[in-house]
Order: C-alpha cells, then structure tokens, then sequence
C-alpha cells in the first residue's frame, strides 16, 4: 500500500512535521513503516489497530516523540466532533462575541481590554493573543504572527484607536482589564496566595465578570486546591460552553490532580470548538505518548490529590466495538517483534484507575457512555486524500445545540453575557478620523505599532519611507509582506455608528475611483521610454509617484496608464502608446518589476499633473483603412518586400546581438495575411521598430502615422541605410 507521511524526523532524531525519511529516497527502518501504517489507520478510522501500530512502534526502542502522533490527534479531534454533532463553522462565527457589545474579543468573547489588532485584521485583547494560548485566528484561520515572528504580545502593539474608545465608553470595564492583566502578572511569577485574595475581593465587587473566575481558578490550581478550582471552572462553562480555553483550563486541572482520563476528553472537548488550539492539542498528544510507551503502558497512574465518598472509577475507551469484542490490542503474527505484547486489557487498565470528578461537575461527566465512539470502518485512505480529510469542514449546521456536560443539548442564551450598549452622546466622527488625510476611514488598517490609518493613505507613505507616518517606528518587514488587512471591529463600527458620514466617504471615494478609470481624460502617463503597440515592455518602478500611478492603474481595475519619452519643452512628447499591465512582482522594500505590453497609440490633446505623476487627455489613433483593391493589391506587395527585407537585416545581425534580442523582446512576428485586421497595422512592424536603433524622435514620427503604407516606406528605407551600413 503507497502511503505518505506528514511527519519527518529530524537529523537529531526527534520527530518533526514536514517530510519523512522515505520521502526523501531514504531507507525506511521498521519504526518508520509502522508509524505510516498507524497514520493510515487513524486516517481510515481504525482507531484501535492505529494504537495498536502506534504502540509497537514506539516499543522499538528509537524515540520518536509526541508529535508523531498528530495524525492520530487530528483524527480522534474529527471523530469526537462527528460524534458529539458540532460544526467548526459555527463554533467560529459564535467566537466572535458581537451578541457581547462593541468591543468584544475575537477569542474569550469578553471585553477588548488592551486590544491588539491581528496582521488578519481581527482584533483580540492581548491575553488572548499570547503564543502559548493560539497561533491561527479563530475566525479566518490566518497565522496570527508569522512562523519566525516571534510571540504576538511583544511584537504587536496596543491599538490605539480601538484603545482610546475603548477607555471613553467603557471606562469602567478597562479598569477591571488592567485588574486582570494585574493578575495575570501575579499568576506568572507563582504568587498565587496574593492573585487569589486580589480577584476574590474583585469578584466580590463584581460577581459576574467571568474573567476574574478564571484568574481565581487558577490561583487556586496553582495552589493545589483542585475542587474549588474546577467549582469556578464549571460556572464558567455553564454561562460559556463555546469557549474552548475554558475546557483547556479544566482539562489542566484535573491533568494535574491525576484525573488523565477525564482530562484527556476535556482537551478533545476544547480542540473539537477551536482546532488551532495549539497547547490543547500538544497535550493529547503528549498523553498518548506517554500511556503508548513501553516504560509506561504498565504503570499506574498517578492517584487522586482529594478524595471523596462520591467518587467513582470511570474507564476510559476508544470505542464501543473495542468493549464489546473484548479482543487484544496484539500485534499481527508477522509483526510481533519479539517484545511484550499491548493488550486492550493493560492498556485500558493504566486509565481505570483514574478517578473521574463526577461529584466535582455541577452536572455529569461531559462525553457520557463509551468514551471516543468509532463512527464508522472506513477503508483505509491513500496518501493523495490523506490532506484532503484533515482539511474538510464538517457541515452540521442543522444542528444547533451545545452539548453540555450532561450529554444534554443546551442552546446559547445571548442574554447570559452583559451587552454593553454606547452611549449615544459619546459618539464623536472626530474618534474615527484618519491623521494623514483627515476624514473618515475608509478601508481601515493598523499597523504592528498599533497605529491606524486609511489603507490608501498608508500606502502612499510607505511608497515614500518604509516607516509609520506617526510614530516613525520602521515598517520595513510590514511592508515586505504586503499583507494590508481592514481592521474589521474597527469597520463594522464605523458601519454601526456612523452609517450616514460612511455613505458620503463611499460616494467620495466611488466618485475618484471613476474619474482615474477613465482612459481618455486624465490618464496617467509615465514618462520614460519608447512603447509600441504588442511589443513587450518591463519597467522597474521605484519613484514614489509611479509606486502610486501603478497601484492605481491596479485598483481602478484598467491596469493601463500611457508611456511617453521626456521632451524638454513640453515635459513629455506629444505622441505615445498605452500599455496593459500584465504582471508585477513587488520587492520587499516596496520597489516593483512590473510587465507591460504595448496596446493603442494616442496622442496628446492637454496635459497635467496629479499628485506628482503627470496625466493628459488623449485621443487614440487607428490607421485609415485602404478600400480600392489595386491600392490594397501594392499595399500587399510593398509589405512582403519589406518584411523579407526585415528577415534578412535580422539573419545579418551577429549571434551575440541576435540572442540578446531573442531574450528582451521575444521572436520577430509572422506575417500577417489581413494587413486591416488591428487598428495598429502588422506586429512585425512595431516589434522592428524596438529593435532599430533609431533616434527616438525618429521613432515617435513613425509611431505617430495613421498609413500603414508611409510606415513601410520608414521602415525600408531605415534598413536599406542600415544594409548599406553594414556592407561596408
């Protein structure tokens, strides 16, 4: 069976994501082709033979790390979600938070208490943003920072638009934000007696900040005081149960008071609302490696930290077909290698003795009966749909429930967090203004400092410096990605509040949009060389003005602006050529090679200036169609004699000039059999006229002709003197 594996090991021998040594033409050892096998396995649903293949692996004596079992973490995550019914789609769009008010964090759903924009455009308090909590957004999946960018916290700034509303109409809420980050710093230097008696006496002014109650459960975990952390943990869960770090909360808890099992499920509970939970997901795998390794499949467990008289044992299961079969997790007889062999039985006992919380829950256990249900024996899937079945979103949204701990359906009750409403007084059009152009944003972006400003407006300073217009903070890696999200809280805001100053910014902003779309008045002309028509026509562009001119050629959607050569007396010529803008790669420090190719021939009716580049009203020209045939019939004649004498000059050239002309400008063109057919004439006479070195005002006089017969007649007697010149 061909397979691939997702999961490299490293040349220090740890595992990592990526490619395996048999991708690379390596020789595959037996741990190897084990490890793939319990991947296909775990990828075809074959949960209990993939642990039985995981565990003979693992009992080979190389280490392979927890992270070789990502596989089948994806897919016991996918097999919980389609048995307990719940939709990644949904869990998504709830985590927005918007039933919350204003200002609601992308990721807890609380208030945005030091907001911090995401390069995504979404917006999250900075707690939720540490790197040890999540690495993707929550709602569009984008990496929050990128792979090399080190923690979000330190690199991302404070928003400061978002900041500064945020303290106008919530003053009251960005006090208990700065308690709470107040907290957290007790909590990370291990000072959990002062945290705890902080946010009990917070709680105790206000009891139904449910931030304040994670705080206090932590402190209480950290102080080995388990039920009463789980106690606040669960009052949580019962007004949140869509809030994926809440079960990552309790699953460390009980991990940490020894209940493996219960946390294991809680874990696969949080994952299962936010697949990017990225600790979540390090944990499972670190439990199953831990309980599939030989040192440890036989040991016990460690026990409960409390016990109580309610207190009962709870197995932990894979599947009801492995508890109703009773049959060993044993190796095939071909593979039983010579070491102790895994039985369901051994496996299964290590967990039972586990203590389960149930008399901790205000409700039962949250996966009530068998534990991870195999849903289905699929056939084993290939390699190529290997991707494609970790990838897929589950489309359940016919079903609306929650599931709670009780195994019950329990729908969201929007009224159970506080809506915070603005007050109508204090909303001022002066708080969303953009600082470069003055008026209302349109299209919002906020820098890494933490800055915002219209995307046009910020584009156009960058063109300039790569650096923030305000705070002169460099915005040198900013601008190489070219990644301008709209700040979205910051927009629906604007769409909430300022519905009518929007409508009139849109019809500004439609209004100048139209007047650069337009191709005869005002059109952009870039004033640098020779452009015929069909004739290629690379251009490195790096002058503020033309960064400018060509990302508005872009965003007006023409992809055309005019090519003129410089004149001394009127600044640019009188005659020129278009060209469409076929593709631009642009550099990182914000230069761009941009490919054009040669369309109409125009020329100039009046000339101007816009923000630096210069613009003209044009008229197009075409050439005068020939009708009498006898006219037409020399036409023709006069054309293949001067084409055959183009094939010739060319043949002449030496192959060092011959090839650099090949490289620039492409094959000469065939000839044409309907000399009418284009406004522009035959290609071969524009692509001839490139290469010549003709004087450009010799040039623009030919460019400028509307007969094609006086355009031939130019261009025979340039290669005749050209002929006559080489021949001496």
């Amino acid at each position: 069976m061909a397979a691939a594996s997702s999961v490299a090991v490293s040349s220090e021998g740890s595992p990592e994501p990526g490619e395996s040594g048999w991708l690379r033409g390596e020789p595959e050892g037996e741990q190897e082709r084990l490890l793939r096998r319990g991947e296909l396995l775990a990828l075809g649903n074959h949960l209990k033979e993939a642990l039985e293949t995981y565990s003979a692996a693992l009992r080979l004596g190389q280490p392979a790390g927890p992270r070789r079992l990502e596989t089948l973490v994806d897919c016991l995550v996918l097999n919980y979600r389609l048995r307990q019914g719940l939709d990644w789609s949904r869990a998504r769009e709830e985590g927005g938070g918007a039933a919350a008010g204003p200002l609601t964090c992308c990721g807890c759903r609380g208030f945005l208490g030091e907001p911090v924009t995401a390069p995504c455009g979404h917006s999250y308090c900075r707690r939720c943003l540490r790197r040890e909590l999540r690495s993707r957004c929550r709602l569009c999946r984008d990496l929050l920072l990128p792979p090399d960018g080190g923690g979000p916290a330190a690199q991302l700034r404070t928003s400061v638009v978002l900041s500064q509303l945020a303290e106008k109409w919530f003053p009251a809420e960005c006090e208990r934000a700065r308690t709470g980050n107040r907290l957290g710093e007790l909590l990370s230097q291990g000072r959990f007696r002062e945290s705890l008696s902080a946010a009990s006496q917070a709680l105790r002014a206000d009891p139904s900040d449910l931030m304040l109650r994670v705080y206090r459960a932590e402190s209480y975990a950290g102080l080995q005081e388990f039920k009463t952390a789980i106690d606040d943990l669960n009052f949580i869960i019962s007004k949140m149960s869509d809030w994926p770090e809440i079960y990552f909360r309790k699953a460390k808890v009980l991990h940490d008071a020894g209940f493996v099992g219960d946390a294991l499920q809680l874990f696969l509970q949080c994952l299962s609302l936010d697949e990017d939970f990225v600790p979540a997901k390090l944990e499972v795998e670190k439990t199953l490696y831990d309980l599939l390794s030989p040192e440890n499949v036989r040991e016990s467990l460690k026990e409960s930290a409390w016990s109580s008289p309610h207190i009962r044992n709870k197995p932990f299961t894979l599947g009801s077909e492995m508890e109703e079969s009773g049959c060993n997790l044993q190796l095939c007889p071909e593979q039983n290698l010579g070491v102790p062999e895994i039985t369901v039985e051994s496996f299964r006992g290590s967990l039972n003795r586990v203590q389960s919380v149930h008399a901790l829950n205000s409700t039962e256990n949250l996966a009530k009966g068998d534990g991870l249900k195999r849903v289905s024996s699929e056939p084993l899937l290939s390699s190529q749909e290997k991707g494609a079945l970790l990838k897929r979103k589950l489309s359940l949204s016919e079903q609306d429930a929650i599931v709670c701990d009780d195994g019950r359906s329990k729908h969201k009750k929007p009224g159970e967090t506080t809506k915070r409403d603005v007050p109508q007084h204090l909303i001022d059009v002066a708080d969303f203004e953009c600082s470069l152009c003055m008026r209302l944003f349109f299209e919002p972006v906020t820098t890494p400092c933490g800055h915002t400003f219209c995307k046009n407006c910020l584009e156009r300073c960058l063109d300039h410096a790569p650096q923030c217009p305000l705070c002169k903070e460099s915005l040198k890696e900013y601008l190489a990605i070219r990644k301008y999200s709209v700040t979205v809280l910051l927009e629906e805001l604007v769409v909430k509040y300022l519905a009518a100053e929007l409508s009139e910014r849109r019809r500004i902003h439609d209004e100048e949009t139209a007047e650069l779309s337009d191709l005869t008045k005002n059109v952009p002309m870039f004033v640098c060389t020779m452009a015929y028509p069909t004739v290629p026509c690379p251009l490195h562009v790096f002058e503020p003005r033309y960064r400018l001119m060509i990302r508005r050629s872009m965003e007006t959607g023409t992809k055309q602006f005019g090519m003129c050569i410089s004149d001394p007396q009127n600044n640019f010529a009188d005659y020129g050529c278009m060209l469409q803008i076929r593709n631009i790669h642009f550099l990182p420090d914000g230069r761009s090679v941009v490919d054009t190719v040669g369309g109409k021939r125009f020329r100039v009716l009046r000339r101007g200036m816009k923000d630096g580049y210069c613009t003209a009203d044009i008229e197009y020209l075409e050439d005068i169609k020939v009708a009498d045939k006898e006219e037409l019939k020399k036409l023709r004649e006069l054309h293949d004699v001067v084409y055959n004498q183009a094939c010739g000059w060319f043949q002449s050239l030496r192959n060092k000039f011959r090839s650099q002309i090949l490289q620039h400008f492409g094959p000469m063109p065939e000839r044409e059999e309907n000399l009418q057919a284009t406004p522009n004439g035959p290609a071969w006479c524009w692509w001839l006229l490139a290469v010549l070195p003709v004087d450009p005002r010799y040039q623009i006089s030919v460019l400028s002709m509307m007969s094609l017969k006086e355009r031939l007649i130019k261009i025979q007697h340039i290669l005749t003197y050209f002929s006559r010149d080489q021949s001496k």
